[in-house]
């Protein structure tokens, strides 16, 4: 995927990595929001509280490497649906995978902890995407760099036994209890966070939409 230019027709403000103070704890979350929705916003609130992060910035990657793009609605509609969905003071909207010219989180990860060392990363997802981590690119090198929180959804609370990922880093899981600890352990390390389900899901919200 190329880099974007400055006629790419995206606001200036996405195409940056957002404000943080040194020695911020920052959750990295990634996803295509095809269309963001409430479960996205609880999984984001969920880990800004429960892991004690200053912020969250929201990915809105170009692409799932692992999806159809077929029914993907254009970057720039998504990022204004997610600028929507994330409207808290201490949540972040940014296109800046799209700069880097990677929909690979694990070069994403490595590029921030690099341009941005003085920061405290966490790698934030939903449990609906724990089941197929071992299928994302260099996975075992996003574990070995980052934290990780993972945010339970429906139908995923048993994938915290049986994926490949929680598995292999079984010792390396974190009790939820001490999960405003995780932003400042050395990875690998990884804990589950169980909440109340939001069962919206965006494939539903694009059947129901017609596209």
């Amino acid at each position: 995927m190329n880099r974007l230019d400055s006629g790419s027709g995206l606001h200036d403000d996405w195409l940056k990595l957002p404000h943080a103070e040194p020695g911020n704890r920052i959750g990295i979350f990634g996803g295509s929001f095809n269309p963001p929705h409430s479960g996205h916003r609880l999984v984001a609130s969920t880990v800004l509280k429960r892991a004690g992060l200053d912020q969250v910035w929201w990915f809105v990657t170009p692409g799932n490497p692992l999806k159809s793009h077929s029914d993907l609605a254009p970057l720039e509609t998504r990022l204004r649906m997610t600028a929507s969905m994330a409207d808290h003071p201490r949540m972040k909207v940014t296109a800046y995978e799209a700069v880097l010219g990677t929909p690979y989180t694990a070069r994403t990860v490595m590029a921030l902890r690099a341009m941005r060392p003085q920061l405290r990363f966490v790698w934030v997802m939903g449990a609906d995407n724990l089941g197929s981590f071992h299928r994302w690119q260099d996975w075992r090198a996003i574990v070995q760099s980052v934290p990780i929180a993972i945010v339970d959804r429906p139908g995923a609370s048993l994938s915290v036994l049986s994926a490949p990922m929680a598995k292999a880093y079984e010792k390396y899981r974190l009790d939820e209890q001490d999960a405003a600890l995780l932003a400042d352990m050395e990875a690998p390390v990884w804990t589950f966070l169980h909440t109340p389900l939001d069962r919206t899901s965006s494939t539903e919200l694009r059947q129901g939409s017609g596209k």
